[in-house]
């Protein structure tokens, strides 16, 4: 397989109608102190792992949840034992070695720790893949909540003749603006430590990565997240040999108040004047839309436009 080195700067977009893409412990829709909703990187990622697990099960995905014969949730440890089918773990250089051949290990890095046969195995994998919290850039944050009903009583015995009522949360509308990169070159200390046949990042686990970030969140389907759906990728990828750093891109994006036909419509303008000062550092422009919900205006020249 061939090593991916490019590195890579870019937004990704997740609508939420009637849903709640990220919830709080508390069940709504997190919001920041300003009453702005958004969502943590997590969320991203998992739709991403989620996708990988289910579309491409030859791919193994280390970090989800997994549950033992009480179902009960695993631990990293019995994790590790039950993904590479051993019995113990024998020094850091064979552990590194193994879970570089988890491609959500290899794209978002790990923070891994358990016992050893020589002692404690303790490794922290800088990722590739870096994705920022996403923030709604729509203008509006209307969250509401719902009664619900069990068909089934409380367990008090005050409460026996009486179903249980519980609540759920939705967000009206929200557009989700992820900012993320790719640094390849973060995992180059970890697979000299694993040895000459470990796994790196490949240019079939960007292509896995790319096509997960635009339909990740469209495939995981629940109650409380039908209508959280992606709606935009954009993807900036630099020359090999480039050093550029590009800013962040939520600042260069912009959301209008008003939708045109019933898509939301997403200005580019800023982000189209950064790019251009530094054409010749940029190898190429991929912009996937949902061409169902969103217009895009003043996109860079270079950029090459896909249906998600």
């Amino acid at each position: 397989m061939t090593s991916f080195k490019n590195r890579v700067f870019g937004a990704a977009v997740v609508k939420a109608v009637n849903s709640n893409y990220n919830a709080d412990f508390s069940g709504l829709p997190r919001t920041l102190p300003n009453g702005t909703v958004y969502a943590t990187d997590k969320a991203l990622k998992y739709t991403v792992k989620n996708y990988i697990k289910d579309i491409y099960p030859a791919n193994k995905v280390f970090y989800f949840k997994r549950l033992n014969d009480e179902f009960n949730p695993l631990t990293l440890e019995d994790t590790y034992y039950k993904v590479f089918n051993i019995k113990e773990a024998k020094d850091k250089k064979i552990v590194a070695n193994d879970i570089l051949s988890c491609i959500d290990i290899r794209l978002f890095g790990a923070t891994f720790a358990m016992k050893g046969k020589s002692g404690n195995i303790a490794l922290s994998i800088h990722g590739p893949v870096q994705f920022n919290h996403g923030i709604n850039i729509w203008f509006e944050n209307n969250i509401y909540s719902e009664q619900i009903t069990a068909p089934f009583s409380s367990p008090g015995e005050k409460e026996k003749e009486m179903t249980t009522i519980g609540r759920q949360s939705k967000l009206e509308e929200g557009h989700y603006l992820h900012h993320f990169s790719v640094n390849p070159k973060n995992l180059e200390e970890i697979v000299a430590l694993a040895g000459a046949n470990a796994d790196t990042l490949t240019v079939e686990d960007i292509a896995l990565l790319k096509e997960a970030m635009r339909r990740g969140a469209t495939y995981y389907d629940s109650a409380s997240k039908a209508g959280t759906e992606n709606e935009l990728l954009i993807w900036v990828q630099l020359h090999e040999t480039s050093k550029l750093v590009l800013p962040n891109f939520n600042s260069l994006i912009e959301m209008k108040t008003e939708k045109q036909a019933g898509k939301v419509v997403l200005d580019l303008a800023k982000l189209s004047e950064e790019l251009k000062k530094y054409k010749s550092e940029i190898e190429s422009i991929e912009i996937y839309r949902n061409d169902g919900s969103i217009l895009i205006e003043n996109q860079p020249n270079e950029a090459n436009i896909f249906g998600l």
